[in-house]
């Protein structure tokens, strides 16, 4: 008796997706970034958030990645009883703490007591083909359904006009948040940099490549004085203003990406009044 048909349609039936299988990130599009708000914007078009001071993260159904698609070493009870389903957000143990908890997602191995303290503030469902208002309800519907203690959705909501908006981001500041998010009611998720996205802080953010060093003088003699950077546009500049001893002692590596901030640009398109934040978190193996 010949067993090969048998075994072969067992085989396919196996290969076969449960009517529960996770949902890959691979089917989704690639991260959606924010760009910063210059102009202000009709705000009733837009549902807005705090912007969190957390590590930018990515669920797939199965998997806890980095921004790049980099694993993340989670316990596993971390991410137990999570929906079978893409989910945008990031982990966040709280207002100030994000160089904490960016240590924990780069270790090698997970501390379970540390992470006790962390939740995935999730933000979008990034394969919902739906516009952003309606993703915002099924995602909080799929939170509360998942009833996962380190599993949230955050809060959007829609603000009366620009004065409330304004009102808003000086609360947050004042209280220790970095700022708001704004997110187009009407936008369907596309990946890149998108002007559906957009942040909304007191000082401007960016992002610059270390392409060498400025020696230190002084008190900083052996030491680097500051970081020579290139931004994405190319500009080259230097970042001295923010490195602490340590940083001059053991700076960040050639190739490596690192944040600054800075207040608007000079006559010469160069940020004014550049100052070193930290390594990027996701770099260069997210941050929104």
């Amino acid at each position: 008796m010949d067993l090969r048909p048998a075994l072969l349609a067992l085989l396919l039936c196996a290969a076969q997706p449960g009517p529960h299988a996770a949902t890959p990130l691979h089917t989704a599009p690639a991260p959606m970034l924010a760009m910063q708000m210059h102009d202000m914007v009709g705000v009733s078009a837009w549902l807005v958030s705090e912007k969190l001071d957390g590590v930018r993260a990515r669920w797939d159904g199965r998997r806890l990645l980095t921004r790049n698609g980099d694993p993340i070493s989670a316990p596993t009870w971390f991410t137990a009883g999570w929906p079978a389903q893409a989910l945008d957000g990031e982990l966040w143990l709280g207002r100030g703490q994000f160089q904490q908890v960016s240590d924990l997602v780069r270790a090698l191995r997970p501390d379970d007591a540390a992470w006790k303290a962390v939740r995935f503030m999730a933000f979008d469902l990034p394969a919902d083909a739906a516009a952003f208002s309606q993703r915002a309800s099924r995602l909080r519907a799929l939170v509360a359904q998942a009833n996962a203690p380190s599993l949230r959705a955050i809060a959007q909501t829609r603000v009366a006009d620009h004065a409330a908006l304004d009102a808003r981001l000086r609360a947050v500041v004042a209280a220790g948040g970095e700022g708001l998010m704004l997110h187009r009611a009407s936008a369907h998720y596309r990946g890149g940099r998108s002007d559906d996205l957009l942040k909304y802080k007191p000082v401007a953010d960016a992002e610059a490549r270390v392409v060498g060093y400025r020696p230190g003088q002084g008190k900083y003699a052996g030491m680097v004085g500051a970081l020579l950077v290139e931004d994405a546009h190319g500009r080259r500049f230097a970042l001295g203003s923010g490195l602490s001893d340590a940083d001059r002692r053991q700076p960040p590596r050639p190739g490596q990406w690192v944040t600054y901030r800075y207040n608007g640009l000079t006559a010469k398109g160069t940020p004014r009044f550049a100052r070193y934040l930290r390594v990027r978190s996701d770099a260069p193996m997210a941050r929104r």
